[in-house]
């Protein structure tokens, strides 16, 4: 078994299983809170946009947030998982960024590898132009026939399940309130 399968398989397990320990001892203050709830919503809404554009195996996805990075469901995880860091204490956020570190990027390597199988050409002048990870300014325009409409699809955002991230933001700061307002 490859690195890269050992950290796909434990992505969802160490996620759930630091996020339960986050929710047990995190003790926000009302200006972490604020500024890590603001930086983890741009995550949800990032995460949201991006499963409104993506059809996967089916086309490349380069428009809407993927115009901007390859990985914008990633990238909004990154958020979500480092606003809630800065929220209980900026030190975690180091946490953060070796989880992503050494279980999301083997897992983004791996998916390259998938995605620039099925589509070669069109991968290629997307990778060449579109930023992995950090989003680049402007949106790059994709010259590539299975670009497809561009526009958010609704559908796709429901069928990929993206509004039980906005359900669970909620439920998570709402905690993070009730803590920080009890001293709990």
């Amino acid at each position: 078994m490859t690195y890269s399968e050992v950290a796909k398989r434990l992505r969802l397990p160490l996620g759930f299983i630091l996020g339960i320990s986050y929710l047990i001892f995190a003790r926000p203050t009302p200006l972490t809170l604020a500024v890590g709830g603001a930086i983890a919503l741009v995550g949800v809404i990032v995460r949201g946009w991006a499963s409104g554009h993506i059809s996967k195996n089916e086309r490349l996805a380069t428009t809407g947030p993927y115009a901007h990075t390859r990985n914008p469901l990633y990238f909004g995880s990154f958020l979500i998982a480092a606003g809630f860091a800065i929220a209980a204490h900026w030190a975690l956020l180091l946490l953060v960024v070796a989880f992503f570190v050494f279980i999301y990027a083997p897992t983004m390597q791996r998916e390259r590898a998938n995605i620039l199988e099925r589509f070669p050409e069109a991968y290629q002048a997307y990778a060449a132009n579109v930023p992995a990870f950090v989003p680049r300014p402007t949106p790059w325009k994709a010259t590539h026939p299975d670009e497809g409409d561009g526009g958010f699809s609704l559908d796709l955002y429901m069928k990929h399940g993206e509004w039980k991230a906005g359900l669970t933001y909620a439920l998570v700061i709402g905690w993070l309130i009730y803590r920080t307002v009890t001293g709990i």
